[in-house]
């Protein structure tokens, strides 16, 4: 049998985190929403989603879009 690299990808968030100073928590969201640029955001991780996504790929790193599949 031949040996195929298949790659998976997952739907996913790139989670940020900063502090805000404010009165409460919907105030805060509000803030950081609306004045996103004034904060300092730090990687926190990634969430993943239920909605994956799998290809073969070339030893090049070409998807075959034939060998898609969800």
């Amino acid at each position: 049998m031949k040996r195929f690299t298949v790659r998976k990808r997952v739907d996913a968030y790139a989670n940020y985190v900063a502090t805000v100073v404010a009165p409460d928590e919907d105030t805060a969201a509000d803030i950081a929403s609306d004045h996103e640029y004034l904060f300092e955001w730090d990687f926190e991780g990634l969430s993943e989603f239920d909605d994956r996504h799998f290809v073969t790929i070339e030893n090049d790193g070409t998807e075959i879009d034939s060998s898609s599949t969800r």
